[in-house]
């Protein structure tokens, strides 16, 4: 059955212009933003034909006005902000899915080593002290890395983060949630520092608490993934979720702090699958303002 609406790589393509995720960003880059007023068709940007479908054909088709309509919000948006730090698996996972979509944000960096999380600044953005934190003009600030996502997710529908299918969904968020909500949290700056203060961890200490409780998440994850049929080439069939996202997240900061993964081949195939996509790479903490270098 054909689509009820047209999507904006749909508009795109049938301006003549690329209708990839990251060819519709740098557009929205470049163009943007709008002034305030300005009615989408009469950009100047655009050819006399492009300015007529965008005029005149599609001002009864609620198909393609639909399309336009996410196309001029887009341009008059001003940029969001992420206030972020190179190593952390959180920032991590909001970068990857600004990538797979195409979308920007300008990053603002918080030294956590430096305790910059703290601050009464960022505490007024987020009063946990915890990043990443992501602001569009004109709104609250949103915390919570699966929030974040699911807010990217349902902003910028392409490529998508979740099945289509409502079992699959839920599949998804519970892997990224063992993930995001049971696994990251143990091993967060917050409590290395509680647990240097007052249990007494050395570095020794640490570094085993860190190994056993990424090992407990992912030795989880990897039974369900190993097991359940709905896992391809990816955690759930063959084009990356949130699930995977989450997955990478996790394995990406034990390399910062080379701790091994161990007996978890679905795991490492699955976060090798991964890898070899630029959205991923991209988001690579190694890459990132701030590393060592």
């Amino acid at each position: 059955m054909e689509a009820p609406f047209h999507s904006l790589s749909d508009l795109f393509r049938q301006l003549g212009l690329p209708d990839d995720p990251a060819a519709i960003a740098a557009f929205i880059r470049t163009h943007g933003p709008l002034p305030a007023g300005q009615r989408l068709c009469e950009a100047p940007f655009w050819s006399a034909g492009q300015a007529q479908f965008l005029r005149d054909d599609i001002r009864d088709d609620a198909d393609w006005s639909a399309a336009a309509d996410e196309l001029a919000l887009r341009l008059g948006a001003p940029a969001m902000t992420l206030y972020a730090f190179w190593r952390t698996s959180a920032t991590y996972r909001v970068r990857v899915a600004l990538h797979l979509k195409g979308m920007a944000a300008i990053e603002h960096q918080v030294d956590l080593d430096a305790g910059e999380q703290r601050s009464p600044a960022f505490l007024q953005i987020n009063p946990l002290a915890a990043i990443p934190a992501l602001v569009q003009p004109g709104h609250p600030p949103l915390t919570q890395s699966l929030a974040i996502l699911e807010f990217l997710e349902e902003l910028q529908p392409t490529p998508p983060l979740l099945p289509a299918d409502l079992h699959g969904r839920a599949r998804v968020r519970s892997i990224a949630g063992m993930l995001a909500a049971d696994t990251h949290p143990l091993v967060t700056p917050r409590v290395r520092r509680y647990l240097t203060a007052q249990a007494g961890f050395d570095d020794a200490a640490w570094r085993a608490w860190q190994q056993q409780w990424f090992g407990t998440g992912l030795e989880a994850v990897e039974q369900r993934l190993a097991q359940e049929a709905a896992t391809g080439r990816f955690c759930h069939g063959d084009a990356p979720t949130m699930a995977d996202i989450c997955l990478a997240s996790i394995v990406a900061v034990m390399r910062v702090f080379k701790l091994p993964t161990m007996g978890t081949p679905t795991v490492d195939r699955i976060v090798a699958a991964c890898e070899e996509i630029d959205a991923f790479r991209r988001a690579s903490p190694q890459l990132q303002v701030g590393a060592p270098r």
